[in-house]
């Protein structure tokens, strides 16, 4: 419901009587809360606003905020808690869990379905459809999302956990989530009864002779059919089979072959979409837990795809983010720091790097490596080899923008300022703008006339009397000059990236040290893809000579590579014909020592 954007309709203080009826009509909903937590809920003196506003599908809902977060909404005279609320009162609706990845999922408007839902070992909670659920995520009780379930707790069984389970009214990082202050949510422990076995082992008891209904057990060689549901439990997680039996040899098998069982069967009422999230996040995790050091931080978000999660991929399967429901790797890496397991800051322009992980994060240990993969040969790969024949050079296009003085010679063809153009599309435009007004010179047709407007756009005020025509070369170029410069780089594998300026060269030195040492200095690498610190690496194999990374003077976040000797000769190799980078973006080959004659 809050996926997109709301719009406010009013914002009006509540006072003490409906002070007083919001705080009944709360207890009401919630019947769990005490007279100390309505109390709590609903102060007496502290500041509380109820907030109209029209959802992007046009629905009338109020809103209440207590502290500048939204605590409660209500929709048709119904109450729901938000998820500020059910981070203090994790515990005030049933909860049912799912997997991390499926919260992004979630805040984008889809429904819960069952195969997503997580199967405790103590059992579902018992609700009927209709009934107002909280949705968490596996290993932490703080509640992302409210939704409404869509079947009972039995019919979700008898289905054999598919088909869609809940319908999602709200979720961590929604436009509702965003009103409030943007806080994380709390990390809380998942409650553990001893007494679930025992009560599992009653329910069987007493549901003998009766109709089948599904129990738990912490037994991992005990199930329950119901029909041609079977329900197997291993290492305290209950998991939902097929419809055969199982054997005894399927009984002793792991519990991470029966959760990659389960992923299987799941498989066909997932969409291909939803199958390539799930890629994304299995390369993901394998990449952090066997791919990556502390002492590869920071690591460029390019490098990271590039030469990590790629290699993690499957055989017979590829990554592709335009097929997954992030479309941009920059939203699925925005994701996974909402979920705090790792963090990205853009150390220079435009460029974005991992720059913190937490290894320590319970989806990272919990993560399995796939069969076929071996975690040990895997963090024994040679990481500058690997990179070095990854690496593909990006795309890079000279773009412009439309500039306040340029204005009036591009708003007939329905361009404001900041359109973005390319070097072909000005074309076009500045000829068909010539033809269109007759500006062509009649007398010599390599020339073109000056109206008022070319006048105002293109020419210095000292120009304006002196010139009344213009070669088109020049005419086209006066026009790209006044435009703002713009660049689009793409990286393989990941969406255009649009930057401000033209793009920075790699730009290559020689410095004299003392005693009349030399070193070679290499900056920019960043912004080609490239990670500084595997250049290094892989120069420092080539030449046998010390090769470090540095700070750039004057700047606190970006690097520099410096290697004993001039290398240049080297470097132009290895950009020039191994990296395949385009001459005109590395800047200082000049610079390279003149060979000695052949004798």
């Amino acid at each position: 419901m809050f996926s997109r954007a709301f719009r406010v309709r009013s914002n009006t203080a509540i006072k003490g009587s409906d002070r007083r009826k919001l705080r009944t009509d709360v207890a009401a909903a919630f019947p769990n809360l005490s007279a100390e937590q309505l109390t709590e809920f609903i102060p007496n003196k502290e500041e509380l606003n109820v907030i109209k506003i029209y959802s992007h599908k046009g629905e009338a809902v109020t809103v209440y905020m207590n502290n500048r977060n939204p605590i409660l909404f209500e929709i048709e005279k119904a109450l729901y808690p938000t998820v500020y609320t059910l981070w203090v009162y994790p515990d005030l609706l049933p909860a049912f869990s799912t997997w991390p990845p499926v919260l992004q999922k979630l805040a984008g408007g889809a429904d819960l379905m069952l195969p997503g839902v997580v199967v405790p070992s103590s059992g579902f909670p018992q609700v009927e459809r209709g009934t107002l659920c909280a949705v968490t995520l596996l290993g932490n009780r703080a509640p992302v999302a409210v939704a409404v379930a869509t079947m009972s707790t039995a019919e979700m069984l008898a289905a054999g956990m598919k088909g869609k389970g809940f319908a999602v009214l709200h979720t961590y990082t929604d436009h509702l989530w965003e009103y409030g202050d943007k806080s994380y949510p709390p990390t809380l422990a998942p409650v553990v009864t001893d007494s679930a076995e025992k009560e599992s082992t009653e329910d069987e008891e007493e549901m003998e002779g009766k109709e089948p209904v599904v129990s738990f057990s912490t037994d991992p060689l005990q199930h329950v059919d119901m029909g041609d549901l079977s329900l197997k439990e291993r290492d305290g997680s209950a998991i939902l089979m097929g419809k055969e039996k199982l054997d005894e040899n399927r009984a002793a098998e792991t519990a991470e072959d029966a959760n990659t069982e389960v992923q299987q069967e799941a498989e066909d009422s997932r969409t291909p979409q939803e199958q390539m999230d799930a890629l994304f996040n299995q390369c993901f995790f394998h990449a952090l837990k066997c791919k990556v050091k502390k002492s590869d931080l920071p690591l460029l978000t390019s490098t990271f795809l590039r030469s990590h999660m790629f290699s993690c991929c499957p055989a017979g399967q590829q990554l592709d983010i335009k097929k997954s429901s992030y479309k941009k790797f920059s939203k699925f890496l925005q994701c996974m720091q909402h979920q705090k397991i790792l963090q990205v800051k853009e150390l220079n322009k435009g460029v974005e790097s991992i720059v913190e992980v937490d290894w320590k994060h319970p989806d990272i240990k919990a993560f399995a490596v796939p069969e076929g993969f071996s975690s040990a040969s895997a963090a024994q790969d040679s990481k500058s080899e690997d990179r070095e024949q990854a690496y593909r050079a990006p795309e890079i296009i000279p773009l412009y923008g439309v500039s306040t003085k340029m204005i009036p010679l591009f708003q007939e063809t329905g361009h404001r300022k900041g359109s973005i153009l390319s070097s072909s599309e000005v074309r076009n435009i500045i000829i068909n703008y010539v033809k269109t007004n007759e500006l062509v010179d009649e007398t010599n047709k390599n020339f073109v006339k000056v109206n008022a407007i070319l006048c105002d756009c293109l020419l210095d005020k000292s120009e304006q009397d002196e010139i009344s025509n213009l070669k088109w070369d020049d005419l086209l170029s006066r026009c790209l000059d006044r435009l703002q410069p713009l660049h689009q780089v793409t990286f393989f594998g990941q969406e255009p990236i649009v930057r401000k300026g033209n793009i920075e060269p790699i730009d290559i030195t020689v410095a004299q040290r003392s005693s009349n040492k030399k070193v070679t200095i290499i900056k920019n690498l960043e912004l080609y893809g490239l990670d500084p610190q595997c250049v290094a690496n892989i120069l420092q194999q080539k030449v046998q000579a010390s090769a470090t990374i540095t700070p750039v003077p004057g700047s606190k976040d970006r690097v520099q590579v410096q290697i004993q000797g001039n290398q240049i000769h080297h470097l132009a190799k290895m950009l020039l014909e191994e990296y395949q980078l385009p001459r005109k973006y590395i800047q200082g080959l000049e610079k390279a020592p003149k060979l000695g004659r052949k004798k």
